[in-house]
């Protein structure tokens, strides 16, 4: 459904894409992560046509934004980071306007089945200027669906709205793989995580990594982390302790116990247990734990900027 071969896009002397290449399969979710100034919004913006490529090649549903920029635009439903709003215009006469827009069959119907999909039908005539944050979130992505795109591209889809609606919108944004394919850009790692099939990770205009966020736990993942509960000495002597075990990096408290991490490839469980007990401490529970996105999200970008 989307197919990206080596795409640049430069501004004069500087380079916000940097020979991307990547793809997303048909009702697949794919997320875009990366530090601001990565190139993820410049990226979305040459998916929908938005703004023509430097270099590359770019194809969505077959066609290719450059040649065929109109029927690539039919095929994509595009929520911005910030959706530009008629603030005077009625809830429901905008998603008209975006349906007229776009060529749908049938505007009226479409604009309602929309409208009630996104629970909007009650505040069909009140102005968009009178509604919240959220509420305008789900009216953005009521405007990116109303022609049944093939392709769904959003753009930090849940910035600025309370944790309520994050929710909500999250769920939105997982039941859309049913008949879309789903490019999602967050800063928000957990966000990521959840909603996610797939990630990409950029950074400088360039992918430093990509896969499932398991996969990329797996694969990319520097450290050995283990969490203990150890009673028998105060945390600041029992922390003092374990820090001087042998390619031992970091220990912190976490919850009721510790995590501690480890450089060595090898299962530090049972030397870390015998050193606990040589200790005179008592170990009240072990088990490892496995590398977050954010692990290996800061492990990807601190190693690209080295």
């Amino acid at each position: 459904m989307i197919e990206v071969q080596g795409l640049v896009k430069r501004y004069g002397a500087y380079t916000a894409v940097d020979g991307l290449s990547f793809t997303a399969s048909k009702g697949e979710i794919v997320g875009l992560l990366g530090p601001n100034g990565a190139g993820k919004t410049t990226t979305m913006r040459i998916l929908t046509g938005f703004m023509p490529p430097t270099e590359g090649s770019v194809k969505v549903c077959g066609y290719d934004v450059q040649e065929d920029s109109i029927e690539v635009r039919r095929r994509v439903g595009y929520m911005p980071e910030r959706v530009p709003f008629y603030p005077d215009m009625t809830v429901e006469a905008f998603i008209r306007f975006w349906a007229r827009l776009r060529g749908t069959p049938n505007a009226p119907r479409a604009t309602a089945e929309v409208l009630d999909r996104f629970e909007l039908t009650g505040r069909r005539k009140q102005l968009i200027r009178h509604l919240s944050k959220g509420l305008k979130q789900r009216l953005g992505l009521a405007q990116a669906l109303v022609h049944q795109p093939e392709v769904v591209i959003l753009d930090e889809p849940t910035i600025g709205i309370d944790p309520v609606q994050v929710i909500e919108v999250r769920e939105t944004v997982q039941r859309l793989k049913d008949q879309h394919t789903v490019l999602f850009s967050s800063h928000i790692l957990s966000e990521v995580e959840q909603v996610c099939d797939r990630v990409i990770i950029i950074n400088k205009g360039r992918i430093v990594g990509e896969g499932t966020p398991e996969a990329l736990a797996k694969r990319f993942a520097q450290t050995q982390q283990v969490f203990i509960v150890v009673q028998g000495a105060a945390p600041s002597a029992i922390i003092g302790k374990l820090k001087h075990l042998p390619k031992i990096t970091d220990v912190r408290p976490m919850d009721a116990g510790y995590l501690v991490s480890s450089s060595d490839t090898a299962d530090i469980r049972p030397a870390l247990s015998r050193f606990i007990a040589s200790e005179g401490l008592t170990l009240l529970e072990m088990r490892p734990v496995d590398a977050s996105l954010e692990d290996v999200f800061l492990s990807l970008i601190e190693g690209a900027q080295r």
